[in-house]
């Protein structure tokens, strides 16, 4: 164990799919964890089966999205409908400090693996429970993922080129965007045991994360009566503000200006020409009142260049600007590559494959990805005899149950 690592001590049991409670425990594993990811053949999580794949070559082990959230993990395979299951996961839940789960409220309860029952286990354990709505009100029963707590969330409403048709945020935006709330929220329980000795409960709402990101259009309607439209790629008080079509196929430039000062160094970038000396240009009052005129103009010169000259040129001046990357942008990105953000792991099926590293650095421990995603059930013998100390005898017994499909 690297003595360097600051959660090398930390043991975590994750009952978890998809985004939200992979995500959260990656990190932690990442900083030292040990993380043990339960899941069942008869119900795979679904992002196993989604695309891409590597090497486009289809299977349960190769599936990109199951990689980015799950390094760093011991993987174990087991089917809680069988008593032998059962008692293997109560005795994990006697090891672990803390519990993730992210199923529909009630679901683990018929296994006994609601809170209450969790506690008499384990009284010290920490669980933390993430899903749609939360363990409370009409809704806590809700299921989905997070595109539809994006959209129940009113990004929907709030994403789209001003026609009324909502777009939506890419991804399972609310999934995304929950990962810090609980890592901060699992850090400080784990403060709260440290000082006092007690575990605790923590009852996670993907739609209540969510609507913290969206306090601008929640303050608008409370304060003002008013419903924040559609504003496509333009925002109240800059002017230019979009992605201008570049040169090349596809290509794109964000530029903002908010300042009339921002405004002079902008028109020094394209030349001083005789359309930024229009009088309607020249305050964002006028710039926002002529804006469709104005973008056109601007995109008549961003579609001589190519992206990452213009934003060259704009950041030279001042102004802020960026290359709307793809994805050969960012795995090539030169930034990303002095941070070793992309570094190469061993996976047991596919082989070298990348990964990506936490976005943080600490000065005086280390938090890097260090192990490939576990394939399905990798590490089940392990986690029976290293962890749980079972016998070969027992081991056996269970393996004919059935209870590590």
């Amino acid at each position: 164990m690297d003595k360097n690592l600051p959660l090398q001590d930390l043991k975590i049991l994750e009952l978890t799919r998809v985004i939200v409670g992979p995500g959260v425990a990656r990190f932690l594993g990442s900083a030292g964890a040990t993380v043990i990811h339960v899941e069942s053949q008869k119900r795979l999580d679904f992002m196993r089966t989604s695309y891409p794949y590597q090497d486009n070559i289809p299977g349960i082990n190769r599936a990109a999205y199951f990689h980015r959230y799950n390094p760093d993990k011991l993987g174990m395979s087991l089917d809680l409908s069988k008593p032998e299951g059962l008692d293997l996961m109560k005795r994990l839940v006697k090891w672990a400090d803390i519990f993730i789960e992210s199923n529909v409220p009630g679901m683990i309860d018929k296994f006994g693996l609601d809170y209450d029952n969790v506690r008499e286990l384990n009284p010290e354990i920490i669980m933390l429970s993430t899903n749609q709505m939360g363990h409370e009100g009409p809704l806590a029963r809700y299921k989905g993922f997070g595109v539809q707590t994006a959209a129940i969330a009113g990004y929907h409403q709030l994403t789209g080129y001003g026609d009324g048709s909502p777009m939506g945020p890419f991804g399972a935006y609310t999934d995304m965007v929950s990962i810090q709330w609980l890592i901060t929220a699992l850090l400080a329980a784990l403060d709260y045991r440290k000082r006092t000795g007690k575990g605790q409960y923590i009852d996670h709402s993907q739609l209540e994360a969510g609507i913290h990101f969206l306090t601008p259009a929640v303050l608008q309607f409370t304060a003002n009566g008013e419903t924040m439209p559609q504003q496509a790629n333009r925002e109240a008080y800059a002017a230019p503000h979009g992605c201008y079509r570049c040169k090349g196929e596809d290509r794109w430039c964000a530029i903002t200006v908010y300042t009339d000062e921002e405004w002079q160094s902008f028109c020094k970038v394209l030349g001083n020409p005789d359309c930024t000396k229009d009088p309607s240009f020249a305050t964002v009052t006028g710039r926002k009142e002529n804006e469709d005129r104005l973008d056109t103009l601007i995109e008549e010169w961003t579609l001589r260049f190519s992206p990452e000259d213009i934003a060259d040129k704009m950041r030279n001046a001042g102004i802020a600007a960026g290359v709307v990357s793809n994805g050969e942008d960012l795995s090539n990105n030169p930034q990303l590559e002095a941070r070793n953000f992309y570094p190469m792991l061993d996976h047991t099926e596919i082989g070298l494959s990348s990964y990506s590293n936490p976005p943080f650095k600490l000065s005086k421990s280390s938090v890097e990805v260090r192990k490939a995603a576990p394939c399905m059930g990798e590490h089940t013998e392990y986690v029976c005899r290293e962890i749980l100390g079972i016998s070969d005898e027992e081991f056996i017994d269970i393996l004919r149950s059935g209870a590590f499909d």
